[in-house]
């Protein structure tokens, strides 16, 4: 065994992993990458085709990444947040504001859609990761909601707390706000006792809906649904429950577009802009999570306007939420940073005389770290190039025509596809969707088939996910369509 391999299992406890699972086979020990392609200690080539868990957007070893990395290092690596600007932070910060600001037609399709003003992005809180950009957002919405729905601005003394409403199957992180908000059982109940309660309303999971009345197809189950938008009005008799208890909800939470832990689920077109126009008229204020979807990854709409394409998911349906929260390819994979956008109005409600302790009274070591921001910079640079935005719409063209292939297959139930996001549903049978259950370890059995291919990746459940860098070439998208076919035949025979 590798002397590497060895010193993991011995001292190395693996996220979201069974160890005594682990701890039965060698491991496959990263030693480099290059682009699409990552190498092990053995020479072993693999194709990256989880963008290294939803991060790497460009490819690794990328050029200008480590040329931007590179001259900031010579300057410095991390200055503290608290009490200090930097230079990169400072500009990174213009660029995301920029970044996720709807363009003319955007907000004029917003606008219409609203009674007011439609919310507008000028604050970064810059954090670590996906889960403290959620935990940013969270608190900024809670206080900001006890400030403002009490007499004067000051704290409410109700004894009411606001309350948050997120979508079944939800995963937004693994602090305990972020926890508190997310509802698989698997990942949240055993800290049951250590959470906020927070609502939840169904997701819009049209292949196994119970409103959805259509038969399975050999199509994704969005492209046959046959239903009355029953999702929608869930969601509608929720915030009127909530309201007319009193207390209406603070915040609806989503995920734009797609649900990446919840196992890939695709929104239908036209859903979100519905459920996000229902949660403004109750007043609720909307957390986007697009710690996975954000950068381009579950953009469909490439266009170049005005020398940019929309990164951000919610673009795609001209939403604007009051808190944006970003991570995972905000670097470009390179290094743990996170960023929380939100409005002038919620930042004014910070303001205040020193004593009177209105301060956002939190933070972290290296918020706005400069090797991180600097990293991000070139990361931007690079997805607004008309040659990014046009690569990004050949490679989803591409992995959607490969992704037909799988039809063929009788265990596999549903293929769904949002940009540069793709979620292989794998069942016992198509005919019937019936799953699979978790014992049977049938999207590891898969995934361990297709490593033995020369392509990584990992399962969500009975959930294939294939989410490749942005410069996967049209054989390397085919190789890892091939494999996942290979290896669910060679695993369910």
């Amino acid at each position: 065994m590798n002397p590497f391999a060895q010193l993991d299992r011995k001292f190395v406890w693996h996220p979201f992993t069974q160890m005594r699972d682990w701890l039965k086979h060698e491991p496959i020990v990263i030693s480099s990458g290059k682009g699409a392609v990552l190498r092990d200690v053995q020479g072993r080539e693999y194709l990256d085709a989880n963008s290294s868990i939803w991060t790497n957007l460009h490819g690794h070893n990328h050029p200008r990444i480590n040329l931007a990395i590179n001259r900031q290092l010579k300057k410095i690596a991390h200055s503290s947040a608290l009490g200090f600007a930097n230079e990169p932070a400072s500009l990174l910060a213009e660029k995301l504001i920029g970044a996720a600001s709807l363009n003319s037609a955007g907000r004029a399709s917003l606008r219409a859609g609203l009674s007011g003003t439609p919310p507008h992005l000028t604050k970064v809180f810059f954090s670590d990761d996906g889960s403290t950009a959620m935990e940013v957002a969270l608190k900024l919405a809670y206080e900001f909601t006890r400030r403002t729905r009490s007499a004067g601005g000051s704290p409410a003394r109700s004894g009411r707390q606001p309350r948050f409403l997120s979508l079944d199957g939800a995963y937004h992180g693994d602090t305990i706000g972020a926890v508190s908000l997310g509802h698989i059982d698997l990942f949240h109940k055993a800290y049951g006792g250590m959470l906020f309660p927070t609502d939840k309303v169904m997701s819009p999971y049209c292949y196994r809906c119970p409103f959805n009345r259509a038969q399975p197809e050999r199509d994704d189950a969005r492209q046959y649904r046959k239903c009355n938008w029953e999702c929608v009005g869930k969601v509608e008799q929720k915030f009127s429950a909530r309201k007319k208890k009193g207390n209406p909800f603070a915040a609806f939470i989503f995920e734009p577009l797609m649900q990446g832990a919840a196992g890939m689920i695709p929104q239908p077109g036209g859903w979100l802009k519905q459920v996000t126009g229902i949660a403004r008229s109750h007043g609720a204020l909307l957390i986007a999570d697009e710690v996975m979807t954000g950068f381009g990854r579950a953009n469909s709409k490439f266009k170049i306007q005005n020398s940019k394409s929309p990164l951000f998911a919610c673009q795609d349906e001209s939403v604007q939420p009051d808190f944006l929260c970003l991570a995972k390819g905000l670097t470009g994979g390179y290094l743990p940073m996170a960023a929380t956008l939100t409005t002038q109005n919620v930042f004014d409600a910070f303001l205040g005389k020193y004593e009177e302790f209105k301060t956002f009274f939190h933070g972290h070591s290296f918020t706005g770290n400069q090797l991180g921001a600097a990293a991000s910079l070139a990361s931007l640079d690079i997805l607004q190039t008309e040659q990014s935005v046009l690569q990004r719409a050949q490679l989803q063209k591409h992995l959607h025509k490969e992704l037909q292939t799988l039809w063929s297959l009788p265990n596999v139930g549903d293929v769904r596809q949002v940009g540069l996001v793709a979620g292989i549903e794998l069942v016992k049978n198509w005919r019937t969707r019936e799953p699979f259950a978790l014992r049977e370890r049938a999207g590891l059995r898969v995934c361990e088939a297709m490593a033995r291919r020369g392509v990584l990746t990992r399962p969500i459940g009975n959930v294939i996910a294939l989410l490749p860098p942005y410069c996967t070439t049209r054989k390397q998208v085919s190789k890892m369509a091939s494999a996942l076919h290979d290896s669910v035949q060679e695993v369910f025979g």
